[in-house]
């Protein structure tokens, strides 16, 4: 049953006492990261453990998992200058923010960005992040898929690896239905997870168009995952 009004989780600090900073790669630039030292020791706090038993919820974001470095990538080589008819600067909308590479990505390319995430502290993480890597053209906000506010509109959506669960889906294609502009585009990631091909049906039944490329990811040296970007428009 979907909640009458946004609903959050917001992590507790102390469940995260320790940290590292991770050096990412993405094209030509190279960030500083910090995150949580054990992402799972984030299920043994009380407070993620009662989202889930109400939502389902689990803290994904305290990981940078691949397609996040596939949408940052994507990113760091799109031309930015096609989408911006007037020359301002574009604003991109990150759904499900986790650490935030792909939006650091985005600032690093010139664009405003709003962070978002299901969980404050994700959001805090990202936006303390962009901060770390003197990035500053950003907003950090809490979002609900479910209810997004009536007055969000952009130019540009960014989402990474939104998909894994088929619940998802149904209020992910209706937000960038609300929230994604005449003309913008969204560029979503996923590392080719089982709900994909309900994915595509739900966009095309959405009225969005969408066309899709392989792409590749993964920590440098290490094993590359495959995945899909996908460029979705409005028709």
């Amino acid at each position: 049953m979907t909640p009458a009004g946004p609903e959050f989780v917001e992590t507790p600090l102390t469940s995260v006492p320790d940290r590292q900073i991770e050096r990412v790669l993405i094209d030509r630039f190279e960030f500083q990261v910090e995150r949580p030292a054990d992402s799972y020791a984030l299920l043994d706090d009380p407070v993620v453990r009662e989202a889930h038993e109400r939502d389902e919820y689990m803290p994904y974001w305290a990981d940078l998992w691949p397609a996040a470095r596939m949408l940052a990538k994507a990113v760091a080589r799109e031309d930015w200058s096609k989408h911006s008819k007037t020359g301002e600067k574009l604003e991109a909308l990150e759904l499900g923010c986790g650490l935030g590479v792909p939006g650091l990505t985005a600032l690093a390319c010139g664009l405003r960005v709003i962070f978002t995430d299901y969980d404050l502290t994700a959001v805090r993480f990202a936006a303390a992040n962009a901060r770390r890597n003197k990035l500053y053209d950003f907003k950090a906000i809490p979002l609900d898929w479910r209810h997004p506010p009536p007055d969000l509109k952009v130019p540009v959506i960014l989402g990474a690896d939104l998909t894994y669960e088929v619940r998802n889906i149904d209020p992910l294609v209706k937000l960038i239905r609300q929230v994604l502009l005449p003309g913008g585009i969204c560029l979503l990631t996923d590392q080719d997870r089982t709900p994909a091909p309900i994915l595509r049906e739900a966009l095309g039944y959405a009225g969005l168009k969408y066309d899709q490329e392989p792409v590749r990811a993964g920590e440098p040296g290490g094993y590359r995952i495959r995945g899909t970007l996908y460029r979705i428009r409005q028709k």
